[in-house]
């Protein structure tokens, strides 16, 4: 019995590992095409290490491949030192196919010579990608690990630590190409940025949802049979009042939302709802639904 578990144990680190190569390998595919094919002909940049490395080519005609690998070697270490060997692996690995590739699709001719075009659809291709590799625990830009290990120093989040990095990236890109080259760039950061929100939290972002009512169980039985998702009642107390009531809490999809709207409005329209995003889900009976 023993045997068999760990047989089955085996089976799943192996295939975790296959997808996390395999998922920072398209990721690194994605990003070289949204920089070489989309970005970088037009003159636009990214943020981070890849954005420094893209006007250090410009400047001096060498390869970007070569700035992509080189300038990203100290976060390696420090990822190795500070974050685990896991990440660190995915990584390097991860840089090390962009760097290549990038040098590859060097002298493809540009998709598309539209400057509005080229950044917004440069700037989601460079985001699926680095939301690939993020979302199987790796990264492909040394200024997210430098942020992730600032962040446990200061008292400031991961993403404001790479926003106010990628200001002064973004803004050096006006003294090196154009002032109008810049403010692209800032538009293709902010794609970029919201698409890595989208593929690392997923359209199916989860929510939790409060509800007090003195229709509580009549709600609760709605969620539980139109919607087919668990709810917990919560014995509350008001403050004021003192009255007890049952509180409802539930976890949902960000495409559920409105459908829990609607039923807490037709049962109770004076109910409070509170709905919050909640940044990861594990255990119990949730599990998120196929989108029809």
């Amino acid at each position: 019995m023993v045997e068999v578990v760990h047989s089955t144990n085996g089976k799943s680190h192996k295939m975790k590992i296959l997808q996390r190569t395999i998922a920072m390998l398209v990721g690194s595919l994605l990003v070289a095409t949204g920089l070489e094919i989309f970005l970088v002909p037009n003159d636009v940049i990214d943020g981070g290490i890849t954005g420094i490395s893209i006007m250090v080519s410009h400047l001096t005609g060498l390869p970007l491949g070569v700035f992509l690998f080189v300038l990203n070697l100290p976060f390696f270490y420090l990822g190795y030192k500070q974050i685990g060997k896991t990440f660190a692996i995915s990584t390097i690995l991860g840089i090390t196919v962009l760097s290549y590739l990038t040098s590859r699709f060097h002298h493809i001719s540009a998709f598309t010579e539209d400057i509005l075009l080229a950044t917004i659809f440069g700037g989601m291709v460079v985001g699926v990608g680095v939301g690939l590799a993020i979302r199987f625990g790796g990264a492909l830009d040394g200024i997210e690990i430098l942020a992730i290990i600032i962040n446990s120093k200061i008292p400031f989040s991961v993403g404001e630590i790479i926003m106010v990095f990628n200001l002064f990236i973004l803004g050096a890109a006006g003294f090196i190409f154009s002032w109008d080259r810049a403010m692209y760039s800032i538009i293709a950061y902010l794609v970029a940025f919201k698409t890595i929100d989208i593929v690392v939290e997923g359209l199916e972002q989860s929510k939790s949802a409060w509800i007090i009512s003195d229709k509580s169980e009549d709600i609760g039985e709605a969620i539980l049979f139109k919607m087919g998702r668990g709810v917990t009642y919560i014995n509350g107390a008001g403050a004021y009042s003192g009255e007890t009531t049952k509180v409802i809490y539930c976890v949902i999809t960000r495409l559920e939302e409105a459908e829990l709207k609607t039923i807490v409005d037709d049962i109770d329209e004076s109910a409070f709802l509170a709905i919050s995003d909640i940044a990861e889900v594990r255990g119990g009976r949730f599990k998120k639904k196929n989108v029809h």
